[in-house]
C-alpha cells in the first residue's frame, strides 16, 4: 500500500494539537463521580450556556449521550420517531432497543428536505391503540446524508408540531457546530428549539474524546444517574474536559476551511456524476457510484493505492470527510487522483 497522504474516513481521526495537549496537561482536576471536577464543571456550564439551556453533562461518547437522552424521554416499550438513516438507529448498534427498550419508527431519509407535516402525521397520541409516540429525533448535520443542514424554518415548524402533540424533541447535534458555521444560526437559537441535545467535541473540533447531553437542570440530574448505570461515571475527567474547552474556544470558526475543502472535492468529482456540489454544505462528501462501473470496495482499494483513505458505507456509496488534520497538499492530491480512480 502507498503511504497514506490524506485520510478522509472520518473527522474523528484528528489528534490533539500541541496547544490542546498543553491545556490537558495543566488542567485542574477532581473526581467527577463525586461531582468535584472543576474543569468539567466549567465545560458543562459553558456548553449549556452556548445552547441556552440550564445544564449539560459530559459523556464518553456521542452514542452514550444520545441513548441517555432518549431513555429519559421515551419510557420502555414506547416510541421514538426519526429518519431511516439516523445515527440513533443505524450506527448505535441497536442501543435504543437493547438498552432502553425503545420502539422506533422511521420516515424516509430526507435530511435537509425533512417535511414536518410527514412527522405530524406519524405521531401516535397517548391512549391510541398502538404504541404511543413519546419523542422525535433529528440529526444536525446529517452524517449519512452528506452533512446536510436542516434549515432553521423547518426545525421551527417541527418544534411547533412536537409542542402541539406534547412530544419530546431531541437533536443529535454531533456536528451542529458545522450547521452553525454553514448557516450562521446562533447555537442558542438551535438549542432552544430542542428539549435535549447531544453535541460532540471529537467530530471536527479536534478533541480526543467526549460529547455532552444538554437540557434542563432536572433532566441533566437524571442523566447523571443514568450515565453511571451505563458505566459512564468518570474520575479525573477534567483532563478530557480541558481538551473540549480548548476545542470550543479555538476550533469552531475554522470549520469553514473544512467546508471549503469539501466543496473542492465535490466539484472535482462532479463531472463523473457521483455528487452534486450544490448539496455539499459542510464537511461530508458522499459519492454515489451507482452510475459508474466501480463499486465502493473497489473504489476504496484503488484510492488506497494512491495514498487516500475513504469510508465505504454501502456497495455503491463512499464517504469523504474533511477535517483539521488534513493539508492543502493532501486535498490537491485527492482532487487530482480521485476522478481518475473512477476511470
Amino acid at each position: 500500500m502507498a503511504e497514506v497522504l490524506v485520510d478522509f474516513r472520518s473527522d474523528t481521526l484528528t489528534r490533539p494539537s500541541p496547544a490542546m495537549r498543553e491545556a490537558m496537561a495543566t488542567a485542574e482536576v477532581g473526581d467527577d463521580v463525586f461531582d468535584e471536577d472543576p474543569t468539567l464543571h466549567e465545560l458543562q456550564a459553558e456548553v449549556a450556556a452556548r445552547f441556552g439551556h440550564e445544564a449539560a453533562l459530559f459523556a464518553p461518547s456521542g452514542t452514550m449521550a444520545n441513548q441517555i437522552a432518549l431513555q429519559l424521554a421515551v419510557p420502555r416499550g414506547e416510541e421514538l420517531l426519526c429518519d431511516a438513516a439516523a445515527h440513533v438507529v443505524t450506527d448505535e448498534i441497536g442501543a435504543a432497543a437493547a438498552l432502553g427498550g425503545v420502539s422506533t419508527r422511521t420516515w424516509p431519509s430526507a435530511a435537509a428536505d425533512l417535511d414536518p407535516a410527514t412527522v405530524a402525521d406519524m405521531i401516535r397520541p397517548d391512549g391510541f391503540v398502538a404504541v404511543p409516540t413519546r419523542a422525535v429525533a433529528v440529526e444536525q448535520t446529517h452524517n449519512r446524508l452528506g452533512g446536510a443542514v436542516i434549515p432553521l424554518p423547518t426545525l421551527q415548524a417541527l418544534r411547533a408540531v412536537t409542542t402541539d402533540a406534547g412530544v419530546h424533541l431531541h437533536c443529535d447535534g454531533a456536528r451542529i457546530w458545522h450547521a452553525h458555521v454553514a448557516d450562521g444560526v446562533p447555537l442558542d437559537v438551535y438549542g432552544r428549539l430542542f428539549d435535549s441535545l447531544s453535541v460532540c467535541l471529537s467530530k471536527g473540533l479536534g478533541a480526543p474524546v467526549g460529547s455532552l447531553i444538554v437540557g434542563s437542570a432536572e433532566r441533566i440530574a437524571a442523566a447523571r444517574k443514568l450515565r453511571k448505570r451505563l458505566g459512564g461515571g468518570m474520575r479525573q475527567a477534567g483532563i478530557l474536559a480541558a481538551a473540549g474547552l480548548y476545542a470550543l474556544r479555538n476550533n469552531i470558526p475554522r470549520l469553514a476551511e473544512d467546508h471549503d475543502r469539501a466543496r473542492r472535492l465535490a466539484e472535482a468529482m462532479a463531472p463523473a456524476g457521483v455528487v452534486d456540489p450544490a448539496r455539499i454544505r459542510t464537511n461530508i462528501v458522499p459519492l454515489d457510484l451507482s452510475g459508474t462501473s466501480i463499486d465502493g470496495p473497489a473504489f476504496a482499494a484503488a484510492a488506497r493505492e494512491q495514498g487516500i483513505l475513504v469510508s465505504v458505507l454501502g456497495r455503491r456509496l463512499v464517504r469523504l470527510v474533511t477535517h483539521m488534520d488534513q493539508t492543502d497538499e493532501g486535498i490537491d492530491h485527492a482532487v487530482k487522483v480521485l476522478p481518475a480512480v473512477l476511470g
